[in-house]
């Protein structure tokens, strides 16, 4: 039985067998066309690490996540047709319904993102408690379409932590950027996010003619660099190979002493 399963851009994608029991699943039509997303999870459900063990392969759009001890599989949360009939114009939730009977059970490479019709509110909040990186919501009404869509909104879930601050990226017209690591590799950037009394005191500790750390992109290379010590309370998205939509709030309060100690040794 063919099949193609479609990433988010648009790419198609045919898995094969990973190990001896992830053999592909069968069913009684001769082909079709689904939506998804491929996984390989971890202990407790969760798709990437926060302590770094996972490899993210990024195809365009597609994420693709390798653990040593799961193989990956196919999620699939959607239909487009079946042994050429095109499907996408069926309500979400009859689409949900051939899907099943497409791929059931979904025991091997291809499996069923299961739906529940709750409240909203209280399902996201149970996965942000599981560690988990996000929800996607849909209309149950809502035809399919690709990309960005008012049919489906996902919904992430944050995470808080501590990161070190090596330094920043301030262009005119353009909040700053700071440069982070973590466990001495480059982590991202993030929005600095202070009060400006609080972001010139830290401009203070820009080292001039500093050489920036190893292991960093070429893109950040001019960027200024700060002296050692640093760390930054930081915000941003659960479940990224790199830090998105991340801010700045705080440096930890044993950084701040320093800040204040060292601006008023200068006044």
């Amino acid at each position: 039985m063919p099949f193609a399963n479609n990433a988010r851009n648009g790419r198609s994608y045919t898995p094969t067998p990973f190990g001896s029991n992830a053999g592909p699943n069968t069913c009684a039509s001769r082909a079709y066309r689904s939506d998804g997303r491929l996984y390989a999870a971890r202990p407790g459900g969760a798709s990437s690490d926060p302590e770094g063990s996972d490899c993210d392969l990024r195809c365009g759009d597609a994420s693709v996540a390798y653990f040593w001890f799961a193989p990956p599989c196919f999620v699939a949360f959607d239909i487009l047709d079946r042994d050429g009939e095109d499907l996408r114009s069926l309500p979400a939730i009859e689409r949900k319904a051939i899907l099943w009977e497409v791929v059931k059970p979904a025991k091997g490479i291809i499996q069923y993102s299961e739906h529940v019709e709750a409240n909203g509110a209280a399902f996201f909040a149970a996965a942000d408690n599981m560690g988990l990186e996000g929800i996607v919501s849909k209309r149950r009404s809502s035809p399919y379409r690709s990309g960005p869509s008012d049919g489906w909104v996902e919904t992430k879930c944050w995470e808080v932590g501590d990161f070190d601050l090596l330094g920043s990226r301030r262009e005119p017209g353009k909040a700053p950027q700071g440069i982070m690591a973590r466990g001495g590799k480059y982590a991202g950037s993030a929005t600095v996010a202070l009060t400006k009394e609080k972001r010139e005191r830290l401009w203070d500790q820009v080292r001039k003619g500093r050489s920036p750390p190893p292991g960093l992109p070429k893109a950040i290379s001019k960027a200024e660099w700060l002296k050692p010590g640093i760390t930054a309370r930081v915000r941003y998205l659960r479940g990224e190979p790199k830090l998105r939509h991340a801010t700045v709030e705080d440096v930890r309060a044993e950084a701040a002493e320093n800040l204040d100690k060292q601006s008023a040794a200068r006044n």
